[in-house]
């Protein structure tokens, strides 16, 4: 881990009053980035392969949407593993071991994620959206889906949340100043709230009657509701701090 000084950290950039210690690719990040594209490989090797007519050209287009989706679910947790590199620039231990786990079930995940919004715009369309997945939601292999859905966006979530754990666990080494403390405890928590809402629909799929536990799906609609709150909460906490810290000199001065 590097020593950073005042000096070092005076001249670094800053994004959202964070200031971003790893501009330099560190292997870690490389290997993540190689492993996120992979992941997206596999979404695209699980569309059935290259249509042979004008016919099979549509019916793969239609599963446009649903590749759209799954695209942005793995994107995303690509960019929140960039973010958390950029801010902190840890290639330690804990960080590469969290990391690898991060990726490997992130390649797990891959299939069952590219089969919920299958279903999901199967769904939605009344069918004329294709899926090429077959289950039965009467058999539970719906519920089923759900729950292995749940377990994998539960552990990706509660990883990003170590990774942010991790950078406050090493607040001295990175010597982050009180606002980047509490920006770091906004994203583990955010990411803590997460894997919360990935467990609880996991479990009303596993838990509740088949009929009911299909609708498992919608709880992730929480989440909309549930991160702009700890943002708001971290947002005012991060602007009474800023005020704190210029009302103080002028306490001083008066003095």
């Amino acid at each position: 881990m590097k020593g950073w000084t005042e000096e070092k950290l005076a001249g670094l950039p800053a994004k959202n009053d964070v200031r971003l210690r790893g501009l330099e690719m560190t292997r870690l990040e490389t290997f993540t980035d190689a492993a996120f594209a992979f992941a997206t490989t596999l979404l695209v090797i699980s569309l059935g392969g290259i249509p042979e007519s004008y016919a099979g050209l549509l019916v793969a287009l239609k599963g446009t949407p649903a590749f759209a989706a799954s695209f942005a679910a793995v994107a995303s947790f690509w960019a929140s593993h960039r973010t958390w590199s950029r801010r902190y620039g840890l290639e330690d231990g804990p960080s590469i071991m969290i990391s690898l786990a991060l990726i490997f079930v992130m390649l797990v995940y891959v299939y069952p994620l590219k089969m919920v919004f299958s279903a999901l715009f199967y769904w939605i369309s009344r069918g004329w959206l294709p899926t090429s997945f077959t289950f039965s939601a009467s058999d539970g292999e719906l519920n089923g889906l759900f729950v292995i859905y749940g377990a994998g966006f539960f552990a990706m979530a509660l990883m990003m949340s170590l990774l942010y754990r991790r950078a406050v666990r090493c607040a001295d080494e990175l010597r982050l100043d009180a606002v980047e403390l509490l920006r770091a405890r906004e994203e583990m928590v955010s990411f803590a709230a997460m894997a919360g809402t990935a467990m609880v629909s996991a479990l009303f799929a596993w838990l509740m009657p088949l009929q009911v536990g299909v609708w498992a799906g919608f709880i992730y609609c929480a989440l909309p509701v549930i991160l702009p709150l700890v943002s708001v909460r971290y947002s005012r906490q991060v602007a009474r701090l800023k005020a704190e810290l210029v009302a103080e000199p002028e306490g001083v001065d008066e003095e």
